[in-house]
């Protein structure tokens, strides 16, 4: 394709807004029912979701509900985590899907535009979200593994911020996308750099400070309630 024929795509954090809370703590709850780790850990991703609902992400939520789970892998099989995903998605991820965050997903696949998943959350799960809900692809943190061996480490840093801005100019730039002409979705502030370099910006289940600068820019705002899930279960 052309440069001068560039694509339009539209791209979705996962956390707060494509789901209700923390994908990997619906991977760390699928993970201790598989004996991965202890009873006492799995409460205190527990008490990390609850807070993570609540105040919206910040860097030491995000620190404590996405790195510890992946610290807690190691020594695992990477067939282990593959088919763990596969599970975490039916069992867990479905009932907490935001029916319309998907819907919007979907509609633009319908307008003939690329749907990617952007997250923090390893690229196992952004990946087979995109399969499942039928979008083009997810972006993700990356897990190091050595030896079909996984080291609970992360290869580079996680999606993050400007790390995940960076990994979304990257992708419009091998995929021939227009930023401009492009749509981003997102709940956190922390997503301010993805957010402010499309130029269709949204806020979705808007925390306090994305909120604000949403209401100052003249973005569109949705705000999902707890009740629209039960469209799902």
């Amino acid at each position: 394709m052309p440069k001068s024929e560039k694509i339009e795509a539209a791209f979705f954090d996962v956390d707060n807004t494509i789901i209700r809370g923390s994908s990997i703590f619906l991977f760390g709850k699928a993970a201790f029912k598989r004996k991965f780790f202890s009873r006492r850990d799995f409460w205190n991703f527990a008490w990390h979701q609850a807070r993570f609902i609540a105040r919206g992400e910040t860097a030491k939520t995000l620190s404590d509900v996405k790195d510890r789970p992946l610290g807690l892998v190691a020594g695992h099989k990477v067939e282990e985590l593959s088919s763990l995903t596969e599970i975490v998605y039916d069992d867990y991820i479905t009932t907490k899907l935001w029916p319309e965050t998907v819907r919007l997903a979907q509609e633009h696949m319908k307008a003939g535009r690329e749907v990617w998943l952007i997250t923090a959350t390893p690229i196992e799960i952004a990946e087979i979200m995109a399969r499942k809900l039928g979008l083009t692809g997810g972006l993700g943190t990356l897990v190091d593994r050595k030896d079909g061996v996984l080291t609970g480490k992360l290869v580079g840093s996680a999606l993050h911020g400007k790390a995940k801005y960076k990994a979304m100019k990257k992708l419009a730039k091998d995929r021939n996308i227009s930023l401009k002409r492009s749509y981003a979705y997102s709940d956190s502030h922390n997503d301010l750099p993805m957010l402010t370099h499309v130029g269709h910006p949204v806020a979705v289940n808007p925390d306090k400070i994305l909120k604000t600068h949403a209401e100052a820019a003249g973005w569109k705002i949705l705000d999902f309630k707890k009740r629209e899930l039960r469209a799902n279960r």
